[in-house]
């Protein structure tokens, strides 16, 4: 089995996506992330991944408010993402009912927060790891780095880090398929559930991710564009955990 999470990209307290993570390519798609949950919930849908876009730019949590009503939600795990920098933020979330927080640019900036949070909350911090051309992106996909994204995920696995999220930027939002080559090299990795994210389109890309023993994947643009059906990419998947 493999675990679907469909996203809520969070822009001003509205559901959006944005196309190869540029805020200049901004798509409202609903007003509530919660109502949003809750339509996901319908079609069978029991995870949902969440980040706050504006987080992600500046630097701490700015939708904080519209995450506690969705966290509220019976039924559902939640992981959330952007702007994540210190530890009362992680702890923050926890204690709002969310079951995951994702650290992004702060594992390139400040890793010794990455192990500082893995030590205290354990399988409850994941870090995104974001790629642009191979190399770690950060500061909501704004800025490369010269950090090799594999190496990196090695490095986080080493370090006691269970989930990394991977995402290829080149593929988000284009409805165009996901890259299917790296998340074969990133199966390889032992101990390290990856969560495939970017671009997956197709009910047949989540097959072979499932054959690939990836842990999960998260679907955004192709299930707002009805490119993508949602109940039976879960049924595809295997069904709910």
């Amino acid at each position: 089995m493999i675990q679907i999470f469909p996203a809520t990209d969070i822009i001003g307290g509205k559901v959006v996506r944005l196309t190869k993570g540029d805020y200049n390519e901004v798509k409202i798609y609903a007003d509530s992330p919660a109502e949003m949950a809750l339509e996901f919930m319908k079609s069978g849908a029991t995870n949902l991944h969440m980040v706050d876009l504006d987080g992600a730019k500046h630097g701490s949590p700015v939708n904080f408010d519209c995450i506690r009503e969705a966290a509220q939600i019976k039924g559902l795990f939640i992981e959330v993402g952007g702007g994540i920098r210190d530890m009362k933020r992680i702890e923050d979330y926890l204690n709002l009912g969310v079951k995951r927080v994702i650290l992004g640019t702060a594992a390139i900036k400040n890793y010794p927060f990455v192990e500082e949070a893995v030590k205290e909350f354990s399988d409850a911090v994941a870090v995104g790891v974001d790629a642009k051309n191979g190399l770690v992106a950060v500061n909501g996909w704004q800025e490369t780095t010269s950090v090799d994204s594999v190496e990196f995920c090695r490095k986080l696995r080493d370090t006691g880090v269970k989930t990394v999220i991977y995402t290829d930027i080149s593929k988000d939002g284009m409805l165009s398929g996901t890259n299917l080559e790296i998340y074969k090299e990133l199966s390889a990795i032992e101990g390290l559930d990856i969560v495939a994210s970017g671009g997956i389109t197709f009910i047949d890309e989540i097959k072979t991710l499932k054959e690939m023993n990836i842990y999960g994947a998260i679907l955004g643009k192709a299930i707002y564009e009805g490119k993508l059906n949602l109940k039976e990419a879960i049924d595809a998947a295997g069904g709910t955990k």
